[in-house]
This record gives structure tokens, C-alpha cells and sequence, in this order.
């Protein structure tokens, strides 16, 4: 078994009891990035959040920007399956990214509704939970553990 087939393997596993295919942590899916060109990582969050605070920093071809909800109003989307039609396959490996790991799980679920049979869920997301004093990027998160991301 390949280092990606047992990420994905575990993923499935950790992600038995949710409605899409499962969930990785942000160096398991840097990881799948690594090890398949044609996977692709699905950034969530508003174009106000990747432009202020950050973004992954990947080839180009793997990342697809398709926001859950608009800035300022939080209005969810309602062209997101279309637009995620457009940036990837319904057979795609696509590995979904917001802030926290919330916005993500709802992306994965409703992907998984509309019949993009490999949608996986970030843990912990870009920036991760907040720390005692209120910021993000110190506790957890792609940030948090190194990850290669730019801007913010």
C-alpha cells in the first residue's frame, strides 16, 4: 500500500460517520498534493479571507478557489456546485480548505450530494481554532504546522 493510499485509507476511516468521503489532517493533505497531480485543494473561504489572511501556496492546477459564503454578508453561495463543476471532476480527488474546518464540512457534504464521490475535509483548516488570547495561526491549522502558504 502506497503513503497516499494509506492516508486515504485512514481518512475514510476517520470520516466513517460523516456523509462525504472523510477527513485528513493539513499534512495529510499536503502530502496527497505531493503525491497525485491530479488532486486538488478546494479553498472555501471568502476571496476576502485569501486575500487579507492568506493562502496555500501550491501548484496552481491543484488549488481551486470556490467560496461557501460571500464577505460581508455570509450569504452561502448558491452557485457553488457549479462552480465547483467547473474548477474540478466528480471523480477528482478534492480536498476541501476554509479557516477553522467548518465551512470545509459543509463543502465536502454537499459536494458529496451532488456526486463528487471523493470530497475530503481539512481538519483544523487554514488558521485553525483560536488560542487563548483570541488569534488564530498558534494552535492548530495548515499555518500553524508549516505549511507552505503566502500572503496575510
Amino acid at each position: 500500500m502506497s503513503a497516499a493510499d494509506h492516508i486515504l485509507a485512514t481518512a475514510r476511516q476517520r470520516g466513517a460517520d460523516q456523509p462525504y468521503a472523510g477527513a485528513v489532517t493539513p499534512q495529510e493533505a499536503f502530502a496527497l498534493l505531493q503525491s497525485d497531480p491530479n488532486a486538488k485543494l478546494v479553498d472555501v473561504r471568502t476571496n476576502a479571507e485569501r486575500y487579507w489572511v492568506g493562502q496555500v501556496a501550491i501548484a496552481p492546477g491543484q488549488h481551486a478557489a470556490v467560496e461557501w459564503s460571500s464577505w460581508p454578508s455570509g450569504v452561502v453561495n448558491p452557485q457553488f456546485v457549479e462552480q465547483l463543476g467547473e474548477a474540478a471532476g466528480k471523480h477528482d480527488l478534492l480536498l476541501f480548505l476554509c479557516r477553522s474546518g467548518v465551512r470545509s464540512r459543509h463543502a465536502a457534504k454537499l459536494a458529496t450530494d451532488h456526486g463528487f464521490t471523493n470530497a475530503f475535509d481539512i481538519l483544523e483548516g487554514f488558521e485553525g481554532g483560536k488560542d487563548g488570547e483570541g488569534h488564530r495561526k498558534q494552535v492548530e491549522g495548515w499555518c500553524k504546522v508549516g505549511l507552505p502558504w503566502i500572503g496575510g
